[in-house]
């Protein structure tokens, strides 16, 4: 005996074959049916040579860095690491920066380059937050060198909240 489907149990069937046609067509389930147009060759490639000049770039930072550097602070291991902690510490990214910096510890590498280099780093001014290499290109020179001097435009502002009378200083 044959049974005739309702409307619900037709309605249900192709729902369930709707789906699993969308399921198993992620670009359909997407895009709304039409297919991206291929990319051409040069764009496909250029990701990985990008990512192949940015590890190049890293690795003579950080060869340029230890042939400048005396002492653990110009180790591989503690230039990167350091360079970690200095930019978390100035995004305000604490918990993670006192991570990193315990793993900075353990390696033997000085702390007080972390210091220096943040002090650099404050004492150049603001940076633009949609320059992620600025950032990262200022402690890289302050990392190198914690003497800096300060930017013309930081030098040239004067400090917002700075009281006339110092802590620690007290007119008599």
């Amino acid at each position: 005996m044959m049974r005739i489907l309702s409307l619900r149990d037709l309605c249900a069937l192709v729902g369930a074959v709707a789906l699993v046609l969308a399921a198993s067509q992620p670009g359909f389930a997407q895009s709304g049916g039409a297919t991206n147009p291929p990319e051409n060759k040069s764009a496909a490639e250029n990701p990985k040579d990008v990512q192949s000049k940015d590890s190049q770039k890293k690795i003579n930072e950080i060869a340029e860095a230890r042939r400048l550097l005396t002492g653990p602070a110009g180790n591989p291991e503690c230039i990167w690491l350091g360079r970690r902690v200095v930019s978390l510490l100035w995004r305000d990214d604490l918990d993670t920066a006192f991570r990193h910096l315990d793993l900075y510890d353990r390696f033997g590498c000085p702390s007080g380059h972390i210091q220096v280099t943040f002090r650099c780093l404050v004492r150049q001014g603001n940076i633009d937050p949609k320059a992620p290499e600025s950032l990262n290109g200022r402690i890289h020179g302050c990392w190198i060198d914690p003497d800096l001097p300060a930017s013309a435009t930081s030098a040239q502002a004067p400090p917002d909240n700075q009281p006339a009378n110092q802590a620690g200083t007290e007119a008599k």
